[in-house]
């Protein structure tokens, strides 16, 4: 894969609504074990807490999705990979940081689905603004 192609997938990791309608995949592999990520990020946001048949805590969870994110971007940004793998990476860069947003801490006042309710009407306000700017664009 040459440098431009690269920049190109690495743009689409920073894009401002990169994870708009993505979904959280159903298990995910860290550090070479399968971990039930969607159950896992749907069970905090329903429960407010961790259910006790996870054996790790969100604490230990969020750092080890983001080192899992950073090895993935790193594969991106210096692997010796396909395009295919490139876009592979991409998505699953951008599963991840869905997730993460998910499971990012209640603000102060706020609880955790309150903060998701947040999330998610600020990546509706980026997508409104986006499909603006293309319509205004369009119309120019």
């Amino acid at each position: 894969m040459d440098d431009t192609t690269r920049s190109q997938y690495l743009a689409r990791v920073e894009r401002e609504t990169a994870t708009l309608g993505v979904t959280i995949p159903e298990s995910i592999s860290v550090q070479g074990q399968d971990f039930p990520l969607n159950a896992f990020v749907y069970d905090i946001c329903s429960d407010h807490s961790v259910p006790d048949r996870y054996d790790v805590t969100l604490e230990e969870v969020k750092p080890l999705l983001r080192r899992e994110r950073n090895d993935r971007l790193e594969r991106l940004e210096e692997g010796d990979i396909t395009e295919a793998q490139a876009e592979q990476l991409v998505n699953s860069i951008h599963e991840l940081d869905r997730a993460l947003e998910m499971l990012t801490e209640p603000t102060e006042d706020g609880t955790l689905q309150q903060e998701m309710e947040r999330v998610e009407a600020e990546q509706t306000q980026r997508w409104r603004n986006f499909v603006s700017k293309i319509r205004d664009e369009l119309g120019k």
